[in-house]
């Protein structure tokens, strides 16, 4: 059985020819002195933010035996964390900021953080959630500005929903979506398809976002955590071709332009919609990574693909002038934490360092 691509690419394509291996953009060339970069030229301009690592869902593929993550034994204030984006964003040049956990809405320093990162002048502010407490705080994302969040959700089905993530409420959830997109913001859901898990939903999910003008990310399982090297992770890893497997089946589609530094890999369906797949196994995006992770408890992650880690909290109270060297130093560092070409696997908690 075929993907059901457009008529640019034939059938009996070779993978690469229907996946369109390699992206239409190359990184821009910058000529300042002040820029850190890699070998390979990657730079760092997207920042992960982990407000807290606590977690009000025990989702199977983020912790063992429905164990909750906690907030760390010491998390920055919101002050603390605007002070660290704001540094960040003079030394590196930080354009997009993305709030993320544990899960942010848990946090009461969110409403801060959201004030005062938003005034730092960054191209793009987002948020990252599993959208339990969006009707809480959903005044608060629309008054702030914030043009878009994503929403992780890995089924339609209530009992699913309650198998993988062990808490929470899916018309909650729904009900938060519904409001984000009537107050203008753009919503992508990222879900994780599982093998005899959730992979049946891959095909309603998608015609759940389609007919909302969502945009769906479906991710590959990750060789993180618990499931590091585990029969668990063998045996419930879903490849981006047996997802587009599925969803030909219903939809004809072809491969279309991402950005150069995109995870994912994007699709767009002949009768309107997009889709994309962040293949970390199946297609490797590691070459372009432009992501910076910081932690809740002050430490900077350079790679998910590695467990080392440069903590940032000394520089805070320093002047920029005091702050900037080192911090130039702690992020050279942080970029040589990345793998060259493809995720290896880690035995952090993404949740912890801000997925």
């Amino acid at each position: 059985m075929g993907y059901g691509l457009c008529a640019t690419i034939g059938a009996g394509a070779p993978r690469e020819q229907i996946l369109g291996l390699g992206k239409s953009n190359s990184m821009s060339n910058t000529t300042s002195s002040d820029v850190i970069a890699d070998r390979f030229g990657r730079r760092f301009d997207n920042l992960r933010v982990s407000l807290t690592a606590a977690c009000n869902y025990a989702c199977t593929y983020c912790v063992p035996n429905g164990k909750r993550l906690q907030a760390a034994a010491y998390e920055l204030s919101a002050a603390e964390m605007i002070r660290a984006v704001a540094l960040l964003r003079q030394t590196t040049g930080i354009s997009k900021v993305r709030i993320t956990g544990g899960e942010p809405l848990l946090s009461p320093k969110f409403g801060d953080l959201l004030q005062g990162v938003m005034k730092l002048g960054l191209k793009d502010v987002s948020l990252t959630t599993n959208g339990q407490l969006l009707p809480r705080w959903s005044d608060d994302i629309i008054a702030s500005g914030m043009g878009r969040i994503n929403v992780s959700l890995d089924t339609l089905d209530t009992d699913k929903f309650r198998d993988i993530a062990r808490s929470g409420d899916l018309a909650t959830v729904l009900n938060g979506i519904d409001r984000m997109l009537e107050g203008g913001l753009r919503v992508k859901v990222n879900m994780v398809p599982m093998r005899r898990v959730n992979e049946s939903q891959i095909v309603p999910m998608l015609e759940y976002c389609r007919e909302r003008g969502i945009e769906l990310r479906f991710i590959e399982l990750m060789n993180m955590g618990h499931l590091r090297s585990s029969s668990t992770y063998q045996n419930q890893f879903f490849s981006m071709d047996e997802i587009l497997e599925l969803i030909s089946e219903q939809y004809t589609f072809s491969r279309t332009d991402a950005p150069f530094d995109s995870t994912a890999v994007r699709f767009e369906i002949v009768d309107g919609g997009y889709f994309g797949v962040i293949a970390n196994e199946s297609e490797p995006f590691c070459r372009t990574c432009t992501r910076l992770r910081l932690s809740s408890n002050g430490h900077l992650y350079g790679c998910l693909s590695n467990a080392k880690s440069h903590d940032i909290r000394p520089l805070l109270e320093q002047s920029d002038e005091l702050a900037q060297p080192a911090l130039r130093e702690l992020l050279g560092q942080a970029l040589q934490d990345k793998q060259d070409l493809s995720f290896k696997g880690e035995t952090t908690v993404m949740k912890f360092i801000g997925g």
